[in-house]
């Protein structure tokens, strides 16, 4: 009977070989190319190929193997990477407020609403007529043309967000040619996917599957995105998409970082996105009763913590983090905006939708992210919370925050949902550009429409109608999902 692992010899042989035959397929390429040569790239970009490998193995020279690594080596790997830090450095959005993390976070400061009418489609015949929709959006200059026309809005949105947080990274041509791809990931989520695409597919197969759009199945898989900016881009490290409702963006943010704190990766972009305002998308919200009516004012729609909320407000857009190692941000010159410090996921086990009464996975998920960080919970002094403008979400969320913090009136918390509405698997991401925008300026943002606070909710917690100045030692942020999904990220000024 053949022994189950290969004799040490025989590995070494076939690594050997492999090697070589890597080897030589490395110089006819390069015969064929040239080694500083550019080639285009999957999408119309054009990437330059590079001479060598940082950290790789020569070509035509036997790999060594190590079956049995020594147990100090790998007890000091671990060590090192405990010590690995994570920082921001790159911001993108497209949202109902603004496509510049600038530009979106000014309108917030300044409590400005992007709740309207829906304009897309005839929505006349639904109870619920308002959304955070995105009225002016272009793709050129991030997207090739034939491929935009082809794709979902949510891909549009996260690929565009995607390019725009390197750009606001100063991730320049010639700094993307020297980074080493194998150590950069994309790992930006959605919640709903392509509903469009879908939904368009449905109707074709009513006429004949002949007119059915052939990219309708890639295009609706909510990885999709993640993958074709990764081709985009020509990164090769870690790659997928996390699809946990309204939690997604924390998600994905998180796991990003891990990756980097692992030592698996220098430069992550993560964040979610979302693009639900289409017929289908309103109906199965409305068929929930989740979505407020108030059509008649819709910049009073949402309300988060009022007495007169009547459901939340949907929302579409994306937000986008470049996370980067800290050691590799300096080495690169990098503005460095934050420092991710830790986070948590849980889940609540009780209910699709509902909250459970006494907040159990919320305040674990708190706890937890605390430990995670480093962090105690006097260190907290701002909060952004999930708060939807739904009648439990909002004040079982606001319960947990008591019991983790207490009453201090020295801790301030705000909703960026009362001005965007709620973006789904966006909304983490663009509240995650909203914290650490309060961390680069001292300002956080207001809550509008708070008019009459429920009694249970501590109003010397919340912030006023007007933008209120905070010197941000530790920002958390919450983000849950239906399914009982919760988390929790923290940032924090670099120090």
């Amino acid at each position: 009977m053949a022994p189950a692992v290969a004799p040490p010899l025989c590995t070494w042989l076939v690594a050997a070989c492999l090697s070589a035959a890597c080897g030589a397929g490395e110089k006819e390429k390069q015969r064929r190319h040239g080694s500083g040569g550019s080639v285009r790239g999957l999408f119309g970009s054009r990437r330059r190929l590079r001479a060598g490998r940082r950290g790789g193995a020569r070509s035509g020279m036997a790999m060594a193997v190590t079956l049995h690594p020594e147990r100090g080596a790998v007890e000091n790997k671990k060590n090192d990477i405990k010590q690995r830090r994570v920082v921001v450095t790159g911001m993108g959005v497209v949202t109902p407020l603004g496509h510049d993390p600038d530009e979106f976070y000014n309108n917030l400061l300044q409590g400005l609403s992007g709740i309207s009418e829906i304009e897309a489609f005839d929505c006349s015949n639904y109870p619920t007529r308002i959304a955070g929709e995105i009225k002016s959006f272009s793709t050129d200059g991030w997207v090739a043309p034939k491929l935009a026309k082809r794709m979902d809005k949510f891909m549009q949105y996260l690929i565009t967000a995607g390019k725009k947080a390197l750009e606001n990274a100063g991730i320049t041509e010639e700094i993307m040619n020297e980074l080493e791809k194998s150590r950069c990931g994309v790992l930006i989520g959605s919640a709903m996917g392509g509903m469009k695409v879908f939904s368009d597919a449905i109707e074709a197969l009513r006429v004949s599957y002949k007119k059915i759009n052939p990219f309708c199945v890639p295009f609706a898989t909510t990885n999709m995105g993640s993958a074709i900016l990764a081709m985009d881009l020509g990164w090769m490290g870690p790659n997928y998409s996390i699809s946990t409702a309204c939690a997604t963006s924390n998600f994905c943010i998180l796991n990003a970082a891990n990756h980097i704190r692992q030592g698996e990766a220098e430069v992550m972009l993560c964040g979610g996105s979302d693009a639900p305002i289409i017929p289908i998308g309103l109906g199965g919200f409305v068929a929930c009763r989740a979505l407020s009516q108030r059509n008649s004012d819709p910049t009073k729609a949402s309300r988060p913590w009022d007495v007169d909320r009547d459901g939340f407000v949907m929302g579409e857009g994306a937000g986008v983090l470049v996370l980067e190692e800290l050691e590799h941000a300096k080495q690169r010159g990098a503005e460095i905006y934050a420092e991710f410090l830790g986070g948590s996921f849980t889940c609540d086990a009780y209910h699709m939708t509902e909250p459970h009464p006494e907040g159990r996975g919320v305040i674990l998920c708190i706890e937890k992210a605390l430990e995670d960080a480093g962090v105690t919970k006097e260190d907290i002094n701002y909060i952004n919370a999930h708060a939807t403008s739904t009648q439990m979400g909002d004040l079982k969320e606001f319960e947990a925050l008591i019991r983790c913090f207490g009453q201090n009136p020295q801790l301030r918390v705000n909703s960026t949902k009362s001005m965007t509405g709620h973006l789904l698997g966006a909304a983490g991401g663009i509240e995650a550009v909203a914290v650490i925008q309060a961390i680069r300026t001292g300002w956080i943002h207001p809550n509008i429409n708070l008019d009459n606070p429920e009694k249970n909710v501590d109003v010397r917690m919340l912030v006023g109608p007007q933008k209120e100045r905070c010197d941000v030692k530790v920002a958390l942020s919450n983000s849950f999902g239906f399914g009982g999904h919760n988390s929790s990220i923290l940032f924090a000024p670099l120090k």
